[in-house]
């Protein structure tokens, strides 16, 4: 036995030893989130027993089982009276609850959902309960028969003692997937049996193999342990392996001895005593882990980086043999569109604007240049699937225009940006983040047009990852009446809820305004007047509700750097010079170590600026994204803005900051040289503060070199 790492935790929130065995969960359900060689694992069987006594005649030890499915309430041990505090089962709870420990929290846990503990096994040979029952008698026979210094190492005693009181064990059985790539195409799943005792405070790791006839039993080469220890006052977290000298390391699922024991300990440690709430889904608990591996390879290989599930699953689930049609809305680049056309899938793609990388696809991709407005014409009979993946004003439309296509009809909506059906989505309360929320308003939006909706969350590099997904309908296909009845109720309840979109100004006044004005019933009885009026008109055109404005063909860019060149200068000229009137000239080094009396100027807040510019200069910069803030940021010669203040920028700190720069930045910086005018020269009363051989800026048009055109990367 060998200890491998130790690490002191510090627990000024008294968070142990209830933090250890939640650590503990996080890397016996979600290894991937320390091995990022791992795609995951499915938890197989759980059960309760106890260590055996070793017997002087050999007597057939009680392991005491209490068979258990990984989705059974009440399972895990109960520590004992007094004993030290939350072990698996409490910390299970609160991550059902969606609490758990820091990042580990948001990350995603791919065990099996509810409902499906034998559909991610099909074809891969999986245990049952009864498997379990049975290696676990077998493993306790062995280790009372002789395997003394195993046993030791699992209760954390000396070879050949006894514990004084039998633990109770939660017994665990895992299979773990590792990812595959081109350097490892055959790497399989393995499986352990992971022995968690609350007692002692120990969680063994126990790896199986299987021999040539089928039979399997505990590899003792990777056992190893993870270990809490100490008091209130002083914590420790070990990790043990079992027999150094014999350790295999795969590279996968057993890394290196120093992995484990400073990467994983290091972890295990910060998890122990962080806590971070979560409200979403675990990740991918709709699909199997299994054949979302094999297919997220076979995609990454066909396609690079294009990769999305198919709808394989469903196809067997349904019984169907043609490939499920889709439409996506507010395709963007249209790459899903891509990827599901070339595995077969008809379909298309509709977006406002056309994208340049659309003719790179080729003619099987079918995309489309136009506006989608919710009305009677944008439905889509034909399709199977509608698709919503970050679809912007038409996220909560999604599920409506699914419903109304036909009652066959699902839907698939990412949400990204924050839309309600009219407008930008108004935040009701601040108890959930503004992301929970909007997410919990497209789930209702799913519920009024009859669907059931689910949620999960997906693995890509993205901050909204969380789908949700409407395959079913709660109702039969008789109820589509009163149904829709119910959706135009809901759709029209939405009336006034929305706010303009920033950049925009607001909708006229609603008829039911002029109605009001007119001498017309006032109060509650105008609105419904105003909204029946309103509504009337939409129908009457076809629409779905009124005011609805899908994006701008032509984007416009907000981020200053359109706006026109003369009034660019103006500001930064009438800025820089109330920063030279803000501070009397002093004294400053010279590169060459001389004094030169260079005025820096003084420095001001965003405020004081903005209140000395005038009424339309600052309403024309509110139109853009940033405004002044971002006009001084964009002119990084002349002005450096830091915690909220406006400064001058010196040069003189710049070139020594340069100098400290890695070669590839020095080199981009140097095919700029000279190619814009000095500011400081221009227009600073003591000129510019550096010479002009050391100014990267040109000292007049003399100096004035031609702009490189950066070199682009061919698509072939």
């Amino acid at each position: 036995m060998a200890e491998v790492g130790r690490a002191a935790v510090r627990d000024p929130g008294e968070l142990l030893p209830g933090g250890f065995w939640e650590a503990v969960a996080v890397w016996l359900e979600k290894p991937q989130v320390a091995n990022k060689r791992l795609c995951g694992v499915r938890l197989e069987a759980r059960r309760r027993a106890a260590l055996p006594r070793v017997s002087p005649r050999g007597r057939r030890p009680n392991a005491g089982p209490e068979l258990e499915e990984p989705g059974a309430a009440g399972r895990g041990p109960r520590p004992p009276e007094g004993g030290p505090g939350r072990g698996p089962e409490e910390s299970r709870h609160r991550r059902q609850q969606g609490e758990g420990p820091g990042e580990a929290a948001a990350a995603p846990l791919l065990v099996e959902g509810p409902g499906q503990p034998d559909k991610a096994g099909a074809g891969e040979g999986d245990f049952s309960a009864w498997d379990l029952d049975s290696l676990w008698d077998d493993f306790s026979r062995s280790l009372a028969g002789g395997s003394h210094e195993l046993l030791a190492f699992l209760t954390g005693a000396r070879a050949g003692s006894q514990p004084e009181a039998p633990s109770e064990l939660d017994v665990v059985l895992r299979t773990v997937i590792p990812k595959t790539s081109p350097l490892c195409p055959l790497a399989a799943p393995r499986r352990e049996v992971v022995v968690q005792d609350v007692l002692n405070g120990t969680v063994t790791f126990l790896p199986l193999e299987e021999d040539d006839k089928g039979n399997v039993k505990v590899d003792t080469n990777n056992v190893y342990q993870i270990r809490l220890s100490g008091s209130k006052e002083e914590w420790f977290i070990s990790i043990l392996i079992f027999c150094p000298e014999r350790w295999h390391s795969d590279g996968t699922v057993y890394p290196k001895p120093a992995w484990l024991g400073e990467e994983l300990l290091a972890r295990l440690a910060r998890w122990s005593v962080g806590s971070k709430k979560s409200g979403f889904k675990s990740t991918l608990s709709l699909i199997s882990i299994i054949e979302y591996s094999k297919t997220y390879q076979a995609l990454k290989e066909k396609h690079k980086d294009m990769v999305k599930i198919l709808w394989e699953e469903e196809r067997a689930e349904l019984g169907l043999t043609a490939k499920q049609s889709f439409v996506d809305l507010g395709c963007g680049n249209g790459l899903l569109v891509h990827i599901l056309s070339a595995e077969g899938h008809p379909g298309r793609g509709i977006d406002v604007r056309r994208r340049k990388i659309w003719d790179v696809y080729g003619p099987q991709t079918c995309l489309e240049e136009g506006a989608i407005t919710p009305s009677d014409e944008t439905l889509f009979p034909d399709v199977d699937w509608v698709i919503g993946n970050h679809s912007d004003e038409l996220t909560p439309w999604i599920p409506v225009i699914a419903a109304r296509s036909h009652y066959s009809c699902r839907f698939f909506v990412l949400p990204c940006c924050f839309f309600d059906f009219v407008g930008k989505y108004a935040r009701r309360q601040s108890r959930k983040t503004q992301y929970r929320q909007y997410l919990d308003f497209v789930t209702e939006v799913g519920l009024a047009c009859g669907f059931h909706v689910q949620e999960d969350c997906l693995r890509i590099p993205s901050t909204k990852r969380v789908c949700l997904i409407g395959k079913r309908r709660t109702y039969p296909p008789t109820g589509e009446a009163p149904m829709e009845e119910q959706r135009t109720r809901y759709i029209n309840s939405r009336r006034g809820c929305p706010v303009s979109p920033p950049g925009r100004e607001p909708p006229r006044p609603p008829p039911r305004a002029a109605v009001a004005r007119a001498g017309r019933p006032h109060g509650r009885q105008a609105l419904d007047a105003g909204a029946a009026e309103e509504g009337a008109e939409a129908r009457a055109a076809g629409l779905w509700l009124s005011g609805f404005r899908p994006r701008e063909k032509a984007e416009r860019v907000r981020n200053c750097a359109a706006l026109p060149r003369d009034f660019v200068d103006q500001v930064v000229l009438q800025v820089g010079h109330l920063l030279l009137d803000a501070e009397r000239p002093c004294a400053a080094s010279a590169p060459g170590g001389s004094l030169k009396a260079w005025n820096r100027g003084g420095s001001l807040s965003l405020a004081d600026v903005a209140s000395e510019l005038d009424g339309e200069t600052l309403r024309r910069l509110k139109r853009e994204c940033g405004g002044l803030q971002t006009l001084l940021k964009n002119n990084h010669q002349v002005f450096e803005v830091r915690s909220g203040r406006v400064h001058l920028r010196d040069w003189r700190e710049e070139r020594l900051r340069k100098q400290r720069q890695p070669e590839a930045r020095r080199r981009l910086f140097s095919e700029a040289f000279k190619t814009r005018l000095c500011w400081f020269f221009s227009h600073h009363p003591d000129g510019c503060a550096l010479p002009s051989d050391c100014c990267p800026f040109a000292h007049g048009p003399e100096e004035l070199r031609p702009a490189q055109t950066p070199r682009r990367k061919q698509v072939l």
